[in-house]
């Protein structure tokens, strides 16, 4: 199926990051308030575009995967950190390699179930054994709003209500934690969006 053209237009490193920039914190706002960077040893950036979240990690041992080419050569001369070209779901980590943290920042919605639970089953592996994954996730309101009809509009087809999402997660990790938070601007709510934190079921 062919691209729309906003959706062409956002494959584009400069259009990405304009459009990003003025939601980046209040979206990142959830991880900061539930968990003390610092104390991250090693980051899996799943999805990790032009390196929208990688200032967040400066102090630790960083990788961003995204399979847009355009995207990573940005992300590499933009940060000077580690991105690969990859679908996350061929990446393999040996068991001194893996990660305490894996972020999945709005890259989900993109995808089907049957693919969200294959990559979030594959997550689970890259895990050390204390490490917790996080996804920040678009939400489907299920009343009609603003917040509706732009996640309509959203050019990820897959933006599910806080019960799917919450199914999805759950059939996979412990949660820690699962909140549902606003993006807002002009006065009013934008988007809805939910954190989730979870560790891998026993």
């Amino acid at each position: 199926m062919p691209m729309s053209l906003s959706a062409r237009l956002l494959e584009r490193t400069f259009v990405y990051r304009l459009w990003q920039a003025p939601f980046a914190e209040q979206k990142f706002a959830p991880v900061l308030a539930n968990n003390d960077l610092r104390r991250v040893r090693r980051v899996l950036d799943v999805g990790c575009g032009p390196g929208t979240s990688t200032t967040y990690f400066s102090g630790s041992d960083y990788l961003g995967i995204d399979i847009n080419e355009r995207y990573i050569r940005d992300a590499r001369k933009r940060h000077q950190r580690n991105f690969l070209v990859a679908d996350v779901r061929s990446y393999v980590a040996d068991p001194e390699e893996r990660f305490d943290f894996v972020l999945a920042n709005s890259f989900l919605h993109h995808l089907n179930t049957e693919d969200v639970l294959g990559i979030l089953s594959h997550m689970r592996s890259l895990l050390t054994s204390d490490g917790t994954i996080h996804a920040l996730e678009l939400v489907m309101p299920k009343d009609k709003s603003i917040a509706r009809l732009l996640a309509q509009w959203d050019r990820g087809k897959f933006a599910r209500s806080e019960d799917e999402w919450q199914s999805i997660f759950c059939s996979i990790f412990e949660p820690v934690v699962l909140e549902l938070y606003p993006l807002t601007g002009l006065g009013t709510t934008l988007w809805n969006m939910v954190y989730f934190k979870g560790r891998p079921k026993l």
